[in-house]
């Protein structure tokens, strides 16, 4: 059974009232009910769900026969993920039945989906219609503004008045000290500090940052570029996407003349002329930092249509990977060789003070990666721990395959018995449909049965030694700028994380490597025949890269381990 609600406002007793009204059914039907999966509060235009990626997982491993669901919007409204959920279900030889619409085949797919997929984007018009009339009306169109409190009141009807606002003092006293202090020269990393050090709440309640102070101009974001502090309010600036590979929402510009802009000059906090000093040192800053940044944002795409960046790798081997031990944040670069924990220096509420040169943590990773991460007799313990799980899942297999056999003895007999009846003189037409269903249901295991594999543990018994041979032929490989870029990428996909801990004066360093990536490169061998993959042993290994995924997020904490102390 699988039962899921989208939104916050809902009550997260419609879950347990979903699967009390299906154990009724079940019950109806004779079905035992083997287990129960639930999203809550979670929209259905993902799959990207907790519930609903464990009930394909275990769909994949034959624990059930069939779905029950009050509706396939229930399982997903998105028409591409509703589709691939039926193949995937299909496959695995379970059922899709719904309260609303039955046992679910090929044509509920296509209509069905196609109606919840159009009901999503009639929605989103019917709210962006509803929420433009607010922001004309000069109400908010969702969210607030640090400076503003949300009125909650009642209209004649009874009825609730939603998007009003009004001034905070205290707040809108705090924007404006942050509005002079930046026109004066003061930089929003100092100001960020300064009121932290005084312990004034920021936006959400947590500490202030310069980039909560600084923003996005051409976005709108940040508190230095919220045009409602001068009584303008600014509306479908963004759009929001969904990316298909993640799930999430991915926000892009709108061309201005979709902008709706109200004036509501009771909600202004900034002077003009304070705003116009501030915009002016912004733009100063930028032509001296950025000069390209003055110009169009077309203008700085490059030929293909996309910004530069998004084809930049990471300048130093461990961007993005150090995080300090203290306070989770990430350690950035504070001069050109010094790394920092970034909220000690831009917020000022961290007490990690303690600085790294980049190639000296470099090396200390370098070395870790060879002489630490794989260790043998920790390679030992994980082996087993492997071993173990795939042995549980190859019984699950067996045992799945196994039913299907049965199944087709089953049909294989009644098939005999309906041709002996008919053979005895019972009409063939009462017998034609269940002959055609008898014939296609044997069709559909033997084609199952057809493709059963059961794939034995593939760990070499000298991967970790394996694996220190390619990483010290990725060292090598980073003196030599022909190979460098390669041996940079690959070494960056076996570290989760540089975790850096002060203890007393000195740093202690921790990395924590990918699983996947780690046993991937110990592999060696596979279909990749790139001079990259012969020369570090990186190749495609499918059989493997299912099996780690089936043990990593269970035994990945073997390979976090203290690598350096200095």
């Amino acid at each position: 059974m699988y039962a899921r609600f989208s939104s916050d406002l809902q009550s997260a007793a419609s879950i347990e009232d979903q699967l009390r009204v299906w154990r009724e059914h079940a019950e109806r039907q004779g079905w035992r009910v083997m287990d129960s999966y639930s999203d809550r509060a979670i929209s259905g235009a993902s799959l990207l769900r907790p519930g609903i990626q464990d009930l394909m997982a275990d769909a994949g491993r034959g624990q059930f026969d069939i779905v029950l669901a009050e509706a396939m919007d229930r399982l997903s409204r998105d028409q591409e993920d509703i589709a691939a959920l039926f193949k995937r279900l299909r496959f695995a030889n379970v059922s899709i039945v719904t309260l609303a619409e039955g046992e679910i085949g090929e044509m509920h797919i296509g209509l069905k989906g196609t109606m919840n997929a159009l009901f999503l984007k009639d929605l989103a018009d019917k709210t962006r219609r509803g929420l433009r009339g607010r922001v004309e009306a000069g109400r908010s169109g969702g969210g607030n503004s640090y400076g503003y409190d949300v009125v909650r009141q009642f209209g004649a009807d009874g009825a609730a008045k939603t998007g009003e606002r009004t001034i905070n003092g205290a707040q809108a006293e705090v924007v404006r000290r942050i509005f002079r202090e930046f026109a004066h020269g003061k930089s929003p990393r100092a100001i960020a500090v300064q009121l932290n050090k005084e312990k004034i709440p920021g936006p959400r309640g947590e500490g202030w940052s310069q980039s909560t102070i600084n923003g996005n101009p051409e976005r709108g974001t940040g508190i230095l570029n919220n045009e409602l502090y001068i009584g303008r309010l600014v509306w479908n600036r963004l759009h929001y996407i969904k990316d298909p590979a993640t799930g999430k929402r991915v926000s892009r510009l709108n061309d201005p003349g979709k902008w709706v802009i109200t004036e509501i000059p009771a909600l202004r906090i900034i002077d003009d002329e304070l705003w116009a000093a501030v915009k002016e040192r912004q733009g100063n800053m930028r032509k001296a930092t950025r000069p390209d940044m003055t110009r169009e944002p077309s203008a700085r795409r490059n030929s293909s249509g996309a910004e530069f960046w998004r084809h930049q790798r990471p300048k130093h081997l461990l961007t993005g990977l150090m995080r300090c031990g203290v306070c989770g944040g990430a350690y950035s670069k504070i001069s050109a060789t010094l790394f920092g924990c970034a909220t000690a220096r831009n917020k000022g509420t961290c007490d990690n003070r303690l600085n790294i040169r980049g190639d000296r943590l470099e090396a200390i990773v370098l070395d870790g990666l060879r002489h630490r991460l794989m260790d043998p007799a920790l390679f030992r313990e994980f082996t087993e721990a492997f071993v173990a799980e795939q042995n549980a899942a190859s019984a699950q297999r067996r045992a799945h395959f196994s039913g299907m056999r049965d199944e087709l003895k089953r049909i294989e007999h009644r098939k005999a018995r309906i041709i002996d009846a008919i053979a005895e003189g019972m009409p063939a037409s009462s017998l034609r449909d269940e002959m055609i269903r008898i014939e296609a249901r044997k069709a559909e295991l033997t084609d199952l049965l057809a493709r059963e594999t059961v794939p034995e543990p593939s760990l070499h018994p000298a991967m970790a030694e394996l694996y220190r041979e390619a990483v010290a032929n990725l060292h090598e490989a980073l003196q030599d700028p022909t190979t460098k870029d390669e041996a940079f990428s690959i070494i960056r996909t076996l570290i989760e994380a540089v975790i850096l801990v002060p203890e007393g004066a000195e740093l202690k360093v921790e990395l924590r490597g990918a699983l996947a990536g780690i046993l991937r490169l110990a592999s060696g061998g596979g279909n990749d025949k790139s001079p990259g993959a012969a020369a570090t042993g990186l190749g495609s290994i499918s059989v493997l890269e299912a099996q780690i995924k089936m043990v990593a997020g269970t035994h990945s904490h073997l390979y976090r381990t203290q690598v350096f102390r200095f």
